[in-house]
C-alpha cells in the first residue's frame, strides 16, 4: 500500500513559518517597546469625556469576555430612559372585566361567592333535660341565620312543669348578633317573658373569657320599667375525645321589687349544674346525666318562705344536647 506524505510536509512547513514570524516580532525593538509602554500606562487618570464615540462601530466587538464586576453605574440617571417600546407595561382598560369572567356567563348556579359571604343557618339545643325531684323539663334552644359579620338570632329558655297545671315559664328573645372583637359578640333585640307576661328590650354580650370560660350577660328592660340581669358561665372539662364534664352557673338580678311576681330587688336566685356528657355522631349529639342546685338569694329567701316555697332545691337531671 502506498502512503502519500504531502499533507504532513505542508503542515510542517506552515509551523516553521509561524514560528519564524513570532521570533521576528520579538526581535523588533519598536514592537517590544510599544507593548511595554501600553502595559505600564495608568488609564484611571485619562479624561475621555470630550471624545466623540458616535462614529465608532462596535457591532463586530465581542464583549462576552469583558469583566463588568468593577463597573460603577450608581451615578447613572435612569429616569429619562424610554422603555415604552419594551414588552409589558400597563394593560388597556378593557383588557379584563372587573369580575374576571371575560364576558363568560356563570351558568345555572349564578355568580360564586366567598364562604364568609354566604348566608348560613344553625340550630343548637344546649339543654333539653328532665329534673326528677322538681318534676319538670328544662330547655335552652337557639337558632340563627346570617353571615359571619351579622346574624339574626332567636333564643328561648325556660321550664315546663309536668304535674298539676303544667305551667310554662319561658324567656324568648329575637336579636341582631354582631362580633365586637375576636372573643366577644354583641346582641340587641326584643324579648318576651311569660312568667310576668311582659315584653322587654334586650341587650347583651356573649364571649369567651381566659381559660376558655364561656360567659354571657344579658339585660332586659321591661315595659313597666323593671330591669332584669342574667349572668352565666360554663366550662367544658374534656376527659377524653368523647367524655366531657360541664359545670355551669347562673345568676339573676332585678332592679326593683315586684311582689305580684315574687321578685325582690337585687340578686334573686342562683342556679348551678354539673353534667357528664358523652359526645357521639361527630359530637353533634351528647346525652348527659347530672346534678342541679337552685337557691334563693338575699330578700328572696324570706319572700319564698312567706309563700311556703322552697328556698333551696337540688335534683338529679338527665337529658341531651345537640346541634345541627
Amino acid at each position: 500500500m502506498k502512503i502519500h506524505k504531502v499533507g504532513l510536509r505542508f503542515a510542517g512547513a506552515s509551523s516553521l513559518v509561524l514560528l519564524a514570524s513570532s521570533f521576528a516580532n520579538a526581535a523588533d525593538p519598536s514592537t517590544a517597546k510599544k507593548d511595554m509602554m501600553m502595559s505600564d500606562m495608568d488609564h484611571s487618570s485619562m479624561d475621555m469625556s470630550g471624545m466623540d464615540h458616535s462614529g465608532i462601530d462596535m457591532s463586530d466587538m465581542d464583549m462576552s469576555d469583558m469583566d463588568h464586576s468593577s463597573m460603577d453605574m450608581s451615578d447613572m440617571d435612569h429616569s429619562k430612559m424610554d422603555m415604552s417600546g419594551m414588552q409589558g407595561g400597563k394593560a388597556p382598560a378593557d383588557a379584563r372585566s372587573p369580575d374576571y369572567s371575560n364576558g363568560v356567563p356563570y351558568g345555572q348556579y349564578g355568580k360564586p361567592m366567598m364562604m364568609g359571604d354566604m348566608p348560613l343557618w344553625g340550630v343548637s339545643v344546649d339543654d333539653l333535660g328532665y329534673q326528677f325531684d322538681d318534676d319538670q323539663i328544662n330547655y335552652e334552644v337557639g337558632a340563627w341565620y346570617g353571615v359571619d359579620e351579622r346574624r339574626l338570632s332567636l333564643r328561648s329558655e325556660g321550664s315546663v312543669q309536668t304535674k298539676d297545671d303544667k305551667e310554662i315559664d319561658s324567656l324568648t328573645s329575637l336579636s341582631y348578633w354582631k362580633p365586637l372583637s375576636i372573643f366577644w359578640n354583641g346582641e340587641a333585640g326584643v324579648a318576651y317573658d311569660t312568667e310576668n307576661d311582659k315584653p322587654a328590650i334586650m341587650a347583651g354580650i356573649v364571649g369567651t373569657m381566659p381559660y376558655f370560660i364561656e360567659t354571657d350577660a344579658r339585660a332586659y328592660l321591661y315595659s313597666d320599667g323593671q330591669v332584669r340581669l342574667d349572668l352565666g358561665a360554663e366550662y367544658e372539662w374534656r376527659l377524653s375525645q368523647h367524655w366531657v364534664v360541664i359545670p355551669e352557673v347562673g345568676l339573676t338580678a332585678f332592679s326593683k321589687e315586684d311582689s305580684d311576681n315574687h321578685i325582690t330587688k337585687g340578686f334573686n336566685e342562683m342556679e348551678a349544674e354539673v353534667m357528664l356528657t358523652y359526645e357521639i355522631f361527630s359530637r353533634q349529639l351528647a346525652p348527659y346525666v347530672g346534678v342541679s342546685y337552685e337557691t334563693a338569694l338575699g330578700s328572696a329567701r324570706d319572700q319564698r318562705r312567706q309563700h311556703n316555697e322552697s328556698v333551696d332545691s337540688s335534683s338529679l337531671t338527665a337529658g341531651v344536647k345537640f346541634w345541627f
